[in-house]
């Protein structure tokens, strides 16, 4: 064979080497070349530092994400609590938080009558909901955000409220007995109640004096001499204090206070009371 063979024949050998993935080392000190190592090719990327290459795993493709649920576009459905004809405690306090801000002027009664709807159509426009007349759940939020939580007696600040268990002392005889835990004034005879009325009591610095006592004068039309005021329908029962009809109470309710009278606001009812309590009969007014 010719020096140009010999040289193919070399190429073609290196090639061949190459091609089955291994090297040759360079000779040793005796001469001799020291044998093949072999070389693992990878077939693909090698793994992140740390782990060890495996080209024959298959590589997983990353997880993917659910999508975020997009809220509902769809509003709450409005529902309606309270419309005219109702009655109870919940709409004493509707009618307390109109009162709080001047949209009504009456009551609290615990009727959801004309004026009340008057009133809470006249709040939905003012804040561009539906005027309906109807307290639904939009108007009443919307009207709690604006209000406090009403006291007892803005509840009941022209009366209305029930009255307490009479008093022992009340169960015999004919008695006037007056709580004053309840504001409330029971007309009884023989331990039956014929009437309950609201009343008012005297200030901090004129309170009306507790205890047992008796109806020792009537004066129909009667003017207070100290403070210069009609006392209407008085029955007094101890030194200047007395039942009474009172207009200020008809008009303004507890937020006000008397001199350290029991007042009536309902004249109708104190008339009629005036009628039937005689000279002696016993007065309780108790906690």
């Amino acid at each position: 064979m010719g020096r140009q063979g010999a040289g193919v024949l070399a190429v073609l050998g290196a090639m061949a080497v190459g091609a089955a993935g291994c090297t040759v080392q360079p000779a040793g000190t005796d001469g001799k070349g020291a044998p093949p190592v072999r070389i693992e090719v990878p077939s693909r990327t090698p793994d992140a530092p740390g782990k060890s290459a495996s080209p024959s795993r298959t590589p997983q493709a990353p997880a993917k994400k659910s999508p975020p649920v997009a809220p509902s576009s769809r509003p709450t459905p409005t529902r309606v609590l309270w419309s005219p004809g109702d009655e109870g405690r919940d709409v004493r306090e509707l009618q307390a938080r109109l009162r709080q801000i001047a949209w009504i002027f009456h009551g609290p009664t615990g009727t959801y009558d004309d004026l009340t709807a008057e009133a809470v159509r006249g709040f939905q426009g003012k804040r561009g909901l539906p005027e309906t007349g109807v307290t639904d759940t939009v108007t009443w939020q919307r009207l709690l955000a604006m209000t406090r939580e009403p006291g007892r007696w803005e509840l009941y600040l022209m009366g209305g409220q029930p009255a307490d268990p009479p008093d022992p002392r009340c169960m015999t005889g004919r008695v006037m007995c007056i709580s004053k835990s309840s504001r409330t004034l029971r007309w009884m005879i023989d331990g039956r109640t014929v009437s309950t009325t609201p009343v008012r009591f005297g200030s901090e610095y004129t309170p009306t004096r507790e205890g047992v006592f008796r109806v020792y004068w009537k004066s129909r039309h009667h003017v207070s001499t100290l403070y210069d005021s009609p006392m209407p329908y008085a029955m007094f029962f101890s030194g200047g204090q007395a039942v009474h009809y009172s207009a200020d109470f008809a008009a303004r309710g507890y937020a006000g206070a008397s001199h350290g009278c029991v007042n009536v606001r309902d004249e109708d009812a104190i008339a009629r009371l005036y009628e039937q309590v005689r000279d002696g009969d016993k007065v309780v007014v108790h906690w």
